[in-house]
């Protein structure tokens, strides 16, 4: 490979401009914001041209919306399909998982358009996070399981945003909530 090819770090041009662009977006949204992140700044990061990254992105609203397709809406997968919990382990193994600020929320709070592909993506994925929560809340026998769904989610989204603002972990107190929470949801069996 000759010089010519090369990028200013030594990286292949053209090949994986994609996935160093999201890549990019990820670490400086996370970092800094989305709206204090520019454009020019995610291409230098990403070692684009402002061109490949519109070849790529019509704009910086689909990024942002790609960005948070990127968290996969089932992420919680990984503890909502467990076989060797309980679906009562299950529902309190979600408060297991560590995340600074979800960062749908983060994206929400900057954007304030309700109708922008990010905001509803962001949405969405909240809306399946309490159908997940509630249907195994199902599984486990609660009375109402929509109702503690819900409950679920917001303790979640509550936690993370109260982690991010004290800077500490806040998701230990947060399960012993949801274990009060589930308890009082599921009839004890006779």
């Amino acid at each position: 490979m000759t010089e010519l090819e090369k990028g200013p770090q030594g990286r292949r041009r053209g090949r994986g401009a994609r996935e160093r662009i999201l890549s990019a977006s990820q670490q400086l949204f996370r970092d800094q914001g989305i709206n204090r992140t520019g454009m020019d700044q995610l291409c230098a990061a990403a070692q684009v041209s402002k061109r490949t990254a519109y070849q790529h992105f019509t704009g910086k609203d689909e990024l942002v919306a790609e960005y948070l397709r990127r968290f996969d809406p089932d992420v919680m997968g990984g503890v909502f399909d467990r076989t060797d919990l309980t679906p009562r382990e299950r529902l309190l193994a979600a408060f297991e998982v560590i995340a600074p600020l979800c960062p749908f929320i983060a994206a929400s709070i900057e954007i304030h358009d309700p109708q922008h592909p990010a905001r509803q993506y962001a949405r969405d994925y909240k809306k399946a996070i309490a159908a997940r929560l509630a249907e195994t809340a199902r599984e486990a026998g609660a009375t109402n399981p929509e109702q503690l769904g819900e409950q679920l989610a917001l303790l979640l989204d509550g936690a993370s945003a109260r982690t991010r603002v004290l800077n500490a972990e806040t998701l230990p107190t947060a399960a012993a909530i949801a274990a009060v929470l589930i308890d009082n949801a599921i009839p004890t069996a006779a």
